[in-house]
């Protein structure tokens, strides 16, 4: 049989290619989501497939397929592509996706997510589940359906969409994600995903029993707090009345400084307010450039050995006040580096905020195929991590730009399948995808070695 060898400048994809096609990854999406168009040349599984691809190998934008993907016949041939869609052709059947295949696709994530989440088999006897919750802003045109004037960091009168994301910090994984319009904020849409995520995990009262959930001033009303509590979570929130924290804070008796975050006071309420079950509340403060202070309050039903736990940090035998102040506000603090370092991952490593739709249900398809997009590349970087080190504290930037952006030669039959793929034997992470290879894999018609290119 006739042999073809074809360069790839993203060789090294070829783990993720393997493991979409061993876990059967393509056939139940087409299984699942059928977008209502024309099939010519390419379906539109088809399409929703080179999308993936185009986020692994780094194309921001959705025109990115026709200089990343349509160019790399190597990469194409990986994935079990004879050719590319044209970028074009990808987004007229973004336009054509409706609310019902956003059903769908939710359907399938959800599917793929319990079969290889390591959070979804998270063992709740052992350790508590931590939930972070939070909504960040996507630019869109006054056009774009659901775009409105709202708040964009950084953008004075910005104007666009909101996305709502529910994180697993424990394992790095996306648990849940939704598209909202642009004037909708944490504090209405906070319930709404903890409930969602509720169904991806099958979560019953003793599993909330067993979950915390951490959540920024956005989400932190009476309502909220109140809901979340009744339903039998552990709750770590920051106060959003700006009211309610004012009256609070003055009845502080005594502030505290902490080392930890200099020119920062903490201090207890002295008079909390009354929530559905009891909580504790603490302040904080910080000067104004003018004079004053800026105030909040985070409120908490946690046990001491909770907030020493969430904080990564061993409960003291004698416990002092400044030690408890320093660990609950580590644990706080340590959302920064969860959902919002997540959400900074997904728009510098995948595009997120770099692909705009003009119709709600073309954008909430990219959301989900972004969020796919990520959860796998996390648990193959779980995989590559048992053979490095370095990998394992790769950020979503850093696999896409270094890890999967190894090249290589691919070399197929004339039917197109794929017989052997050389990695450039000079890229420091080569040897690593190697030893992946043949641990995880077995050995099949398929080889994977490193060369000279």
């Amino acid at each position: 049989m006739e042999q073809y060898t074809g360069f790839s400048a993203h060789a090294s994809l070829a783990l993720i290619a393997k493991w979409t096609n061993s876990n059967r990854i393509w056939e139940e999406l087409t299984a699942r989501v059928h977008i209502r168009q024309k099939t010519i040349r390419h379906s539109p599984s088809d399409k929703l497939k080179d999308l993936l691809i185009n986020m692994w190998a780094g194309g921001e934008r959705i025109s990115s397929i026709n200089n990343v993907l349509r160019t790399d016949e190597g990469l194409q041939r990986l994935f079990g592509r004879t050719s590319c869609a044209e970028q074009s052709t990808v987004s007229e059947t973004l336009t054509a996706v409706s609310a019902e295949n956003i059903v769908e696709m939710e359907g399938f994530i959800k599917q793929v997510y319990r079969e290889h989440s390591l959070f979804y088999q998270h063992d709740y006897q052992k350790n508590w589940l931590l939930l972070d919750v939070d909504l960040t802003g996507m630019i869109a045109g006054k056009k774009a359906e659901g775009s409105e004037k709202g708040y964009f960091s950084g953008e004075r009168n910005g104007r666009g969409r909101q996305v709502g994301r529910v994180y697993a910090s424990q394992y790095d994984e996306i648990v849940n994600e939704q598209l909202y319009s642009g004037k909708v904020q944490l504090e209405a849409s906070l319930l709404e995903l903890v409930n969602m995520t509720e169904k991806v995990l099958d979560s019953d009262e003793n599993c909330r029993k067993r979950t915390i959930v951490r959540v920024d001033g956005g989400g932190g009303t009476d309502k909220n707090i109140d809901q979340l509590l009744l339903d039998g979570y552990w709750t770590l929130m920051k106060v959003k009345n700006w009211q309610r924290t004012q009256k609070l804070v003055k009845t502080v008796k005594t502030w505290h400084n902490l080392p930890e975050l200099p020119g920062h006071d903490v201090g207890w309420v002295g008079v909390p307010h009354e929530y559905e079950k009891a909580t504790r509340q603490l302040a904080i403060r910080w000067p104004k450039e003018k004079g004053g202070f800026h105030y909040c309050v985070l409120v908490f039903n946690l046990t001491d050995l909770m907030i020493f736990q969430l904080a990564g940090l061993l409960l003291p035998r004698k416990l002092t006040d400044q030690g408890l102040f320093s660990a609950i506000m580590k644990a706080y603090n340590l959302r920064s580096g969860g959902v919002e370092t997540s959400i900074k991952n997904s728009k510098q490593g995948l595009g997120l905020n770099k692909r705009n739709k003009k119709r709600f249900d073309a954008q909430h398809m990219l959301l989900l195929l972004a969020q796919l997009a990520y959860n796998i590349a996390v648990w193959v970087r779980r995989q590559l991590a048992q053979h490095s080190s370095t990998i394992a504290s790769f950020g979503m930037l850093r696999l896409v730009r270094d890890a999967f952006h190894i090249s290589g030669k691919v070399q197929f039959d004339e039917n197109g399948n794929v017989n052997l793929i050389i990695l450039n034997q000079a890229h420091k992470l080569a040897k690593v995808f190697l030893d992946t290879w043949h641990a995880d894999f077995p050995r099949d018609d398929l080889s994977l070695i490193l060369g000279k290119i």
